[in-house]
């Protein structure tokens, strides 16, 4: 019998209803009322820390020096959540990119590459991140290794290899490559230049996972690799690439860490990787893939973001800001499983 189904170029990614029946197109992220409920919800959080910063904070929450410095805080691991975003949608996940960034950063650093000024210093950190996410991308696509396991192994191997290029210590960026600096100290606006890359980055990302097929095909291998393959997918090929976007993100993270610090280092991005998935995950992306969007994984890096700056200004200690961050992860976690086992 002649296969009449719609092919994938015409309606997109298919899935087959458990159970048999006809093929239907992949939900690409649970539905747009759905989506705008949630994105509501995490305003609505936005705006109740707000109000807490106010009443315990009035003189400094407020102020615009916080607020840009709010912003400059959130670029880095926003960035890093942009790819992380893209690889959990695709049903993967990477716990590397915390060390991918501090070896972009430190690679970028050397002697040697500063020697040749900012712009292949900002090149060798992209691309050092990019080709360490497609390293990940093989084990994981070709290499049939879990991702948990790929993304760990990469997360030692990277921090390591940071460490025995700069012999543990920290690497200046020198006056002659202040052009990287810059990017930290001139501002447009009021707004430091990092803020306006993690801003393009954002855009790109969502115009990316919404606008294009790259991102319909994101979401139909993360909710159904079978079922995108039968549908003309080349799986591993697309799970390469989402890593090798993981890593890019991550080289440019090395960047703005590098303007806003002044240095390189082996200890940058220390647990970053946690930061990005739970921002990911309060942004309503699910850990079994196949929905998300990138407007509530940037919400979600907001919000910790948010809390962090008030636990620094109300003087608690860095364990009881873990002890919350882990606690809004869990009660994330179990709401997404309620929504899963709700009717529809």
């Amino acid at each position: 019998m002649t296969d009449t189904r719609p092919s994938a170029g015409v309606l997109g990614p298919l899935a087959k209803k458990p159970g048999g029946g006809s093929w239907r197109p992949f939900a690409r992220s649970g539905g747009a009322g759905g989506r705008e409920v949630h994105h509501l919800g995490l305003v609505a959080a936005l705006v109740l820390l707000a109000i807490v910063g106010l009443v315990t904070q009035p003189d400094n929450f407020a102020t615009s020096g916080n607020v840009v410095g709010i912003l400059a805080l959130a670029a880095t691991i926003g960035v890093i959540t942009v790819g992380q975003t893209f690889v959990i949608i695709g049903g993967g996940i990477d716990l590397s990119v915390g060390s991918v960034m501090a070896l972009a950063s430190v690679w970028a650093t050397t002697v040697a590459t500063q020697s040749y000024g900012p712009g292949v210093m900002a090149l060798c950190a992209i691309l050092v991140g990019t080709g360490t996410g497609v390293v990940t991308g093989l084990l994981i696509s070709y290499g049939r290794m879990v991702p948990f396991i790929a993304t760990l192994a990469m997360l030692v191997a990277a921090r390591g290899l940071a460490q025995r290029m700069s012999d543990r210590k920290t690497q200046l960026v020198r006056p002659e490559n202040d052009a990287i600096v810059s990017l930290s100290t001139t501002k447009v606006l009021g707004i430091p230049l990092v803020v306006y890359i993690f801003a393009a980055v954002a855009v790109a990302g969502w115009l990316l996972l919404n606008r294009t097929t790259f991102g319909r095909r994101t979401f139909a291998v993360g909710g159904n690799p079978e079922a995108a393959r039968l549908a003309g997918i080349d799986v591993r090929r697309h799970t390469l690439l989402l890593y090798a976007l993981s890593g890019f993100c991550c080289g440019i993270a090395a960047l703005i860490i590098m303007a806003r610090t002044t240095t390189g280092s082996s200890t940058h991005g220390d647990l970053y990787e946690l930061d990005a998935i739970a921002a990911v995950i309060i942004g309503g992306t699910l850990l079994t893939g196949g929905r998300g969007t990138v407007v509530g994984s940037i919400l979600g890096v907001l919000i910790f973001t948010v809390i962090t700056n008030l636990f620094i200004l109300n003087g608690l200690q860095t364990s009881d800001q873990l002890i919350a961050k882990g606690a809004i992860i869990g009660i994330a976690v179990l709401l997404q499983r309620r929504g899963l086992r709700a009717p529809t």
